[in-house]
């Protein structure tokens, strides 16, 4: 386990040594203070950055709904996909269904 000191953990995320104390100090960086020095393992940091990246999100799993229309909505497939996102049914009147 490799530990590292402010400047080099500052270093390590790209970062201005006060930024990481700033961010330390508050939680948002893993990191302790022993006696009067910054200490930060090198895993947690990497962990930390991690973190940061964006969340891949997957497709919806939409049934053969939408092929079996062959590009046309009926108020069916309509219901289905509300249904897939969560979405409350749409009330439509007589003329559009």
């Amino acid at each position: 386990m490799k530990t590292l000191n402010l400047r080099e953990a500052a270093a390590f995320l790209h970062m201005h040594p006060e930024e990481v104390r700033t961010r330390a100090k508050r939680g948002l960086i893993p990191g302790a203070k022993v006696g009067r020095r910054w200490v930060f393992i090198e895993n947690d940091l990497a962990e930390f950055v991690r973190s940061l990246y964006p969340v891949k999100r997957q497709a919806l799993p939409i049934k053969d709904v939408i092929s079996a229309n062959a590009g046309r909505q009926t108020s069916d497939s309509i219901d289905e996909y509300n249904k897939l996102l969560g979405l409350k049914p749409v009330r439509r009147s007589r003329a559009t269904r």
